[in-house]
């Protein structure tokens, strides 16, 4: 059971809803630096000053530069906490990268951290170890969540969602549209009864990272080094049906380089034995969405003409991932990293794992041109992976390859916190 509670939020004090505007961020790792002085340049206040701290003495230490300046911001009141707990609506417009007008609905609250198992919470990708010792020493430093873990729960009868919908009727507490054109919306609903309406909906579910599974492994780490009972027994998270109309998966595609002559001839000989080849035009790269036989798009730098790929048998994968649950061996992302990742292209999990020579992208447009400009030697184009296919492969206890799933739009950074040291929580 997933123990799912309100949250004394730490968050902006803002004279118009529409301010939060100027203070909130994406997710720290998708910020490059000219992003970073963008942001800044909105607000000194901006949340990526403490997610990405950069000290003005590049020799001093950069989380301690975070946690002073977070200790200052709720000193001089620009951060304020709430007396009581709440839950937070959120209300996401869109248009995806499909061109599709959608709304996504989620709840923040905090979630007691536990181990990873059935009905309590699950993985279902694996992590780098990079990122995890980043936010680990951040999170020891400014002693708070300052970013929301995405996570999915099952909900048919849409309980949850409808305790708090009705909310949404009202002026929102913060507004935000971000450069991708999404409005983000938040709402407070601290009402005890809704509380709880919410709280039992959610209680015979376990949950499902979408995105942030190295900040909650941070969040693991972190609860075990502190001990005993009190605030680092929860971890901030935003919570969306896994029925929610508005939630949709797009892919992330495949890039590789470094390629040797050898290698490109071991991929044509793979590629011939284990795939039919069609010659498509460049628009027809990404393959439609579907459940069917492996479906690739295709092109190299040498050559650049585009191919769609159909694995021949499912026998192949099947064999190839003999080990694996049954919706394992059907996953995309996980027939090419066996097949062709590792096998033609020798690549091995700890250079997957460090991008060695291997890149991502999670644009059609943008995969495709750094192969035409050579930054990439070949790129394999994917399906966006069924949400009921990322769920039945964390029932079994598995984790996909990296990157297998591409949730948009992201959670912005600094909408809430949620601070660990209130003495308040000492004792649970």
């Amino acid at each position: 059971m997933a123990d799912v509670q309100p949250l004394r939020a730490l968050h902006y004090a803002l004279a118009d809803p529409a301010d939060l505007d100027a203070v909130t961020a994406p997710p720290y790792d998708v910020i490059d630096p000219e992003q970073r002085a963008a942001l800044l340049a909105r607000s000194p206040h901006n949340v990526v000053a403490i997610d990405l701290p950069e000290p003005d003495d590049p020799a001093a230490d950069h989380y301690a530069h975070a946690a002073a300046l977070f200790a200052r911001w709720r000193a001089e009141g620009v951060l304020v906490q709430d007396e009581d707990p709440a839950l937070w609506v959120l209300a996401q417009d869109y248009t995806g990268p499909d061109g599709r007008e959608r709304t996504r609905h989620g709840i923040f609250a905090r979630v007691r951290v536990e181990a990873y198992g059935p009905g309590r919470i699950r993985p279902h990708e694996r992590t780098h170890p990079g990122p995890k010792e980043d936010r680990l020493r951040l999170t020891r430093a400014t002693d708070a969540n300052l970013s929301p873990i995405f996570s999915l729960y099952d909900d048919p009868d849409g309980a949850a969602w409808r305790a708090v919908e009705a909310v949404t009727a009202q002026p929102p507490a913060g507004e935000v549209t971000d450069p991708d054109g999404t409005r983000h919306r938040l709402w407070r609903v601290g009402d005890p009864t809704t509380v709880e309406q919410v709280r039992q909906a959610l209680a015979p579910t376990e949950l499902l990272i979408a995105d942030g599974h190295h900040r909650y492994e941070t969040a693991r780490v972190h609860q075990e080094e502190i001990g005993g009972t009190g605030g680092h027994d929860f971890v901030l998270m935003c919570l969306v049906a896994l029925q929610d109309p508005g939630l949709t998966i797009f892919p992330t595609h495949r890039l590789v380089r470094g390629l040797s002559a050898d290698q490109h001839e071991l991929l044509a000989a793979a590629l011939r034995e284990s795939f039919e080849i069609e010659p498509i035009e460049h628009a027809e790269l990404a393959p439609p969405a579907g459940d069917g036989p492996l479906q690739l798009g295709y092109i190299d730098a040498h050559f650049q003409k585009a191919f769609r790929l159909t694995l021949k048998d499912q026998a192949i994968a099947d064999e190839l991932l003999a080990d694996h649950s049954p919706a394992y061996r059907r996953l995309d992302t996980a027939i090419l990293e066996a097949l062709l990742l590792k096998g033609p292209l020798g690549l091995t999990d700890e250079a997957i794992s460090h991008l060695e020579g291997l890149g991502y992208s999670r644009t059609d447009d943008e995969a495709l041109q750094l192969v035409l400009d050579g930054t990439y030697d070949a790129a394999f184009f994917l399906r966006p992976s069924p949400v009921e296919q990322v769920r039945e492969i964390a029932a079994a206890g598995e984790v996909m390859p990296p990157k297998s799933t591409y949730f948009f739009p992201k959670v912005l950074t600094g909408m809430l916190f949620n601070p660990l040291d209130d003495p308040r929580d000492a004792g649970l």
